[in-house]
This record gives C-alpha cells, structure tokens and sequence, in this order.
C-alpha cells in the first residue's frame, strides 16, 4: 500500500507535537512537585526577618513565616479576598515602606464586608506569612512578559484595625500536569490509529471486487 505523502506526513508532525507536549507535561509534573515539597520545607522553617525587601517574591520565601517594619503606608490597594472565619469581602493590602530605597512590600492587612472601610493604621510591625504580592498588570503585559515580578507580600496574622485577618495562605501548588500528560498521549494515540484505519478503508475501497 502506497501512502499519501502530504496527509502522512501532516499526522506524523501532529502526532510528533503531541508526544513531545505529554513528555512536557510530565516534566512539568515532576517540577511541580519538586516546589510543593520546597513550599512545605519553608512552611516548617522558623520565622525570618524581612529586613531587606526584595524586587520579587522567590521560591526560597513563598510560604515562610517573617516579619517586617513598615515605616510607612505608601498607598492601599484594595482586591477581593477571604478572612480567616471564611466570609468573602475586600483585601486592604498596604503599599509599605521600609526606610530604605529599593523595592519595599506589600502586606496583606485583613479583609472588610465594607470595601470603603476607614483604615487609620499608617504602619508598624507586621508579621505572617510570605506569598507574592496579587499582580495589578494587565492580562497581555503577562503574558508578553511586560509585568514586573511579583514582590514579596506578607498575609499578616494580626489584622490591622477595623479588619478581620486574611486566611492564612497554605502551601498548595495544583499539580494537573500528569493528567495533561496522558491526555496529550491518548490523543497521539487515537490520531494514530484514526489514520491507520482510514488508510486501509482507502486501501480496500480500492481492491477489485471478487470474482
């Protein structure tokens, strides 16, 4: 049986795409629980001062217990969020100084029903845990890698006045790559075998009829 050059080739290339997207996926996978098992070791770690502010949020801080001085709120920024008891509501996130040029922090100082709460706190000791900072660049400058790395951003444990306190982060990292994975080798395996029968249906359409 002779094969249709163009079509065979096509099917080979998808195939081929397919494969190496579920080995991807797989390398992903192993990837991704290395930094679940990283995010859990910093959990365990004792608490770190956060003397030095740093221009983004690295995978050796995500998820640690620290500790910094905001000298003095810059600005609020307001987002949606979640309090520790569970109730939906508006995220007050200050904008801190530290006293120092360089990149500061942000802090994540509890969560309101009333998104046009008052806050009269102007900074001071806070203390929590490390994530990065929720991002404010657009869609397109992210994925055009425009958008500056997140910063560092402590959930504080101790809620500024007139705030209920943000629950606490939890050192979770959603890991479907597996499934990715196998999902892309099911379908270099059905596109495979889709052609294979399509070409000796074209085969036996085309054999003479018995005598």
């Amino acid at each position: 049986m002779r094969l249709p050059l163009i079509p065979s080739v096509l099917v080979a290339a998808a195939v081929a795409t397919m494969i190496a997207l579920g080995v991807w996926q797989l390398g992903r996978a192993r990837e991704k629980d290395a930094l679940q098992q990283r995010y859990e070791q910093n959990s365990r770690l004792p608490p770190m001062a956060l003397a030095q502010p740093r221009a983004a949020a690295d995978e050796t801080m995500l998820f640690r217990r620290a500790s910094a001085f905001c000298l003095e709120v810059t600005r609020w920024r307001k987002t949606g969020g979640k309090s520790a008891s569970g109730k939906g509501g508006t995220r007050f996130i200050a904008e801190c100084r530290t006293g120092a040029e360089g990149p500061g922090f942000a802090a994540d100082m509890g969560v309101s029903a009333d998104p046009k709460t008052q806050l009269r706190w102007a900074g001071g000791e806070v203390a929590g845990i490390v994530v990065g900072e929720p991002p404010e660049a657009g869609i397109f400058d992210r994925l055009t890698g425009k958008a500056p790395p997140p910063r560092p951003m402590i959930v504080a444990a101790r809620a500024a006045p007139g705030l209920e306190a943000s629950s606490p982060p939890e050192a979770d990292v959603p890991n479907n790559s597996l499934f990715y994975a196998f999902q892309w080798f099911f379908f270099a395996l059905a596109a495979a075998v889709i052609y294979v029968l399509a070409l000796r249906r074209r085969s036996a359409g085309r054999l003479p009829p018995e005598a």
